[in-house]
């Protein structure tokens, strides 16, 4: 099962992408040609939910890792009162649409709590292919998402008080032995909940980022690797069976906890590649579990569920930002980002028709209308991106001064500025620390593109202009400016995301001028051959530091050193010339990360 999803899911992935269609799209159309209601090969549901469990379980791990404490605080005005209002008034118009179908009003609790709860994983998904992820507005939304979580987690808990008593015909009956304790257990869930954040915030804040560096003291890879696993599924295990708390949420505060250490930026390189891996499974066991005859049997019922998703939750949180106090292009977003339901939507409906609560059609209007708000989820967040710089000019209108204070501290990426004549270093460790201090003492115009959180705060406040995000995702080099800029310097120390920074960039800026750092000789020919207008290998730098060291301390002049090594450093350069096209100096570059 799993490999064959793994072959749909890249084939019609593919082909969305070809049709210039958001990827996923192919990875939910994966799913139900597998699954159980289409014909010909059918998978393994049980296996596709378990494994999309910890696709969940990682991306919300690593979304913490790029969090801080203040982040989450920062946010809290307006995620916890916009999330409990946007539930509340989401609740309302599933209540209101059953009841025009006929349903008891249990039910109708069960759907509209299952419409009002966006999708985590799709939310994520969405802000990083588009940039937002560390903006203002992606916090923003990601907080809302986080206060949502733990509604449902309290949901879950207060839901079987609705239900119907086993052999009991009587509606008056309904919920009257677990409304007796519906007081104490929220109460015992509300303590469990603060127990465990407590304890994670606490003990974990310094048992965990210890942990993981006696793990790297190991100098083990796949150690490190493993440890850091271990501590996110761990923390999410034991958050479920010990506190009644998500998956989800357990390996969110695990990241965030992890984020207050050094390695967190090595912690969330190891675990990316899984969290790409799993997080593509998550899509396809969402389209197993979708059944199309739902469309022929109930259209206009499944249409109704789309716009109360797709339409009315978006202008709820639209109106719910507006009346917060927060400017347009806040809203719009927000909006967008929520406008779709997902993982824990799924979990109500099963547990609501487990508990009689909910009749079957119900679990199927809220599969379809997950699909279906999923696959337009992209479309309406393109929408939401290209008209966000416009509308964030209305700030400079009545209001706009308050509008951006609301926002001041929220985001973390460097304000747009009008660039011109700069330089853009690319990487902010060891070797692109330096590069940027040595501008700053020169008083050259430059900014900074990192994607740590850590870093960039270290250079923030040596007054360094820094820009947050994947310089070889769209949209960040040109925040940076890069088509007015004067000279780039890629200094990221993988040979791999370097080519990628350097294509990017050039799509930007056909002309300017690209210094790119080389693990070696290979690296630096097959970045040259690329488009770089220079390439510099550590190891031969090196090299020629320890020739000049090594002359120097065999009692020859400074003078006399110095000028050897660069009469060799000019040889070298001839012969790799020469011999540029010979196949040795044209491998690929290391596709392994190297160490800063």
């Amino acid at each position: 099962m799993l490999a064959l999803g793994v072959v749909f899911a890249f084939g019609l992935g593919l082909i969305a992408r070809f049709l210039r269609l958001p990827p996923l799209i192919g990875y939910l159309l994966a799913g139900v040609a597998i699954g159980p209601n289409t014909p010909g090969f059918i998978g393994d549901v049980g296996l596709a939910g378990q494994i999309s469990e910890l696709g969940v379980i990682l991306l919300m791990f690593g979304v913490g890792l790029h969090f801080s404490l203040n982040d989450l605080l920062v946010v809290r005005r307006i995620a916890v009162p916009g999330a409990i209002i946007q539930i509340a008034s989401a609740t309302a118009m599933g209540t209101v649409l059953t009841k025009a179908w006929g349903w008891d009003p249990s039910a109708g609790l069960v759907f509209g709590l299952a419409l009002s709860v966006a999708s985590t994983v799709v939310l994520l998904r969405a802000l990083d292919e588009m940039n937002l992820l560390d903006s203002a507005n992606g916090r923003i939304a990601v907080g809302w998402v986080v206060v949502e979580d733990i509604a449902m987690v309290l949901a879950l808990v207060v839901l079987p008080a609705f239900a119907v008593p086993a052999g009991t015909n009587d509606p008056g009956a309904v919920g009257q032995a677990g409304a007796t304790n519906l007081g104490f257990a929220i109460g015992l869930t509300l303590a469990k909940v603060g127990a465990f954040t407590a304890l994670v915030l606490v003990v974990g804040r310094r048992v965990v980022p210890w942990l993981l560096k006696q793990a790297a003291r190991a100098g083990s890879r796949e150690l490190f690797t493993l440890a850091v696993l271990a501590i996110a599924l761990g923390i999410a295990y034991g958050s479920a069976e010990l506190f009644g708390v998500s998956f989800a949420l357990g390996a969110f505060f695990a990241g965030v906890v992890l984020s207050e250490s050094e390695l967190s930026h090595r912690a969330a390189t190891e675990s990316l590649p899984l969290q790409d891996a799993f997080a593509v499974l998550f899509f396809v066991s969402v389209g197993m579990l979708f059944d199309p005859s739902v469309l022929i049997r109930d259209p206009l019922a499944v249409v109704a569920v789309v716009l109360v998703i797709v339409v009315g939750k978006a202008l709820a949180a639209l109106a719910i930002v507006l009346v917060l106090g927060y400017p347009l292009s806040t809203a719009v977003i927000v909006s967008a980002a929520l406008a779709q339901i997902g993982e824990f939507s799924f979990i109500l409906a099963e547990f609501g028709v487990s508990l009689g609560l909910m009749p079957t059609e119900g679990r199927d209007l809220i599969l379809a209308g997950a699909l279906l708000s999923i696959t337009l989820n992209p479309f309406a967040f393109a929408v939401a991106t290209l008209a966000e710089p416009r509308l964030a000019k209305l700030r400079a209108g009545p209001g706009g001064d308050a509008q951006a204070g609301r926002l001041s501290g929220l985001g973390s990426e460097e304000h747009q500025r009008k660039w011109a004549d700069h330089v853009i270093v690319v990487g902010a460790g060891r070797v692109g620390r330096t590069v940027a201090a040595a501008l700053r003492q020169a008083g050259v115009p430059h900014v900074v593109i990192e994607r740590d959180r850590r870093r960039a705060e270290v250079l923030r406040d040596e007054g360094t202009p820094v820009t947050r995000g994947d310089a070889a995702a769209r949209g960040v080099l040109e925040g940076a400016r890069a088509d007015h800029s004067r000279l780039i310097a890629i200094a990221v120390p993988d040979g791999y995301e370097a080519r990628r920074v350097l294509e990017r960039a050039r799509e930007v800026n056909a002309g300017v001028e690209i210094l790119v750092r080389a693990h070696n000789d290979a690296d630096r020919m097959y970045l040259l051959s690329h488009g770089a207008t220079r390439a510099i290998s550590g190891e031969q730098n090196a090299g020629l530091a320890m020739a000049e060291a090594t002359l120097s301390g065999l009692g020859l002049s400074r003078t006399t050193a110095t000028s050897t090594v660069d009469a060799l450093q000019h040889k070298q350069a001839k012969t790799a010339d020469a011999s540029g096209s010979s196949e040795e100096m044209h491998g690929a570059p290391e596709l392994r990360p190297h160490q800063e």
